[in-house]
């Protein structure tokens, strides 16, 4: 591994518990066991740094240590605050949080999580046939978008961690299809696979106010990461901005708005939403580029980031990524 001090490794994660003893052991996530293996194997050959090092140095040209790497966990789960907050606290390490805003102000399920629950509680061949009979069900002349033939060719391409019919299902639900038609179509499916309501899905997911606040007093750092987890760049300028106002409304509390940091959901940006954010004060931002960041050469507001897969115990897969 080169040791330069201009490198820096950021590992993303999401959901992290105990998976086996869930009520949804089957959604993707890193168990409880591999996450504190993996914080172990980072305290014996890297050094963990904290959100404040990175933008100081993003901001003075200054210097990481040695082999560094920066922990961030996306979408606000109550796994953060049960889980991952009293390991981190164990080793000494700080984690940056990045909490959609929707949750804690209206206290909804995101549509995002819908999804993770939907392919977590059904067979995939069955979901696709049913999704794409409710696609056909709900064009006409209310909703008009491309055929089933068309969005099956555009997005059912398998990535590093999903099959082609996972995808296809994420993306069009996620963002290809209209919004109206997305919501409806989410809804009916976890009504039909998920064996609890949405409200009570939303009442155990997601971190509370207090909850953020304990993390936040105790050196966590708190950051942004849109209201309705949107992928922004695909929103009209108009769209974006009121989503990342309305989230740093309701962050307000939690971040410098001078001086804070964006977490792009579903590492989704465009050149509209990078001049949009760094104007209203964001100094660091966070994509999902695979690949290690190097804070002299990318944009400050385009860091790449690993896989916590990437990491042992999972994988020796970020030395490729040097």
């Amino acid at each position: 591994m080169k040791d330069k001090n201009n490198k820096l490794f950021i590992s993303m994660y999401h959901y992290i518990r105990d998976l086996k003893y869930s009520r949804y052991p089957n959604i993707k996530g890193m168990d409880i066991r591999q996450f504190r293996a993996q914080m172990e194997f980072f305290r014996d050959n890297f050094n963990v740094v904290k959100m404040e090092q990175v933008i100081e140095a993003v901001k003075s040209g200054g210097k990481l240590p040695q082999n560094a790497v920066l922990l961030t966990f996306d979408d606000g789960y109550i796994d953060h605050y049960t889980y991952v907050f009293p390991v981190l606290e164990e080793f000494g390490f700080q984690g940056s949080f990045f909490i959609p805003g929707k949750p804690i102000s209206e206290h909804k399920l995101l549509d995002v999580n819908k999804i993770h629950h939907i392919l977590a509680c059904a067979d995939i061949k069955s979901l696709v046939i049913d999704v794409k009979e409710r696609m056909n069900h709900y064009r006409g002349s209310e909703y008009n978008y491309a055929s089933t033939d068309e969005l099956w060719n555009q997005y059912a391409i398998e990535n590093r961690f999903d099959s082609k019919e996972v995808v296809f299902i994420k993306r069009v639900l996620q963002t290809a299809l209209p919004e109206p038609v997305r919501n409806k179509i989410s809804s009916d499916l976890f009504e039909r696979y998920v064996d609890v309501s949405e409200e009570q899905v939303a009442s155990e997911l997601y971190m509370s106010e207090e909850q953020i606040g304990v993390m936040r007093r105790h050196g966590m750092f708190i950051g942004l990461h849109g209201y309705e987890h949107y992928w922004l760049g695909n929103l009209t300028r108009e769209e974006m901005a009121c989503d990342i106002s309305k989230a740093m409304m309701v962050m307000c509390e939690y971040i410098n708005p001078k001086e804070w940091v964006m977490n792009y959901p579903y590492g989704n940006y465009s050149l509209d939403v990078i001049s949009y954010v760094e104007s209203k004060g964001a100094c660091v931002g966070l994509t999902t580029k695979v690949q290690v960041a190097d804070i002299e050469v990318d944009s400050a507001l385009e860091l790449p980031r690993l896989d916590c897969n990437d990491f042992p115990p999972q994988s020796n897969d970020y030395i490729y990524y040097l």
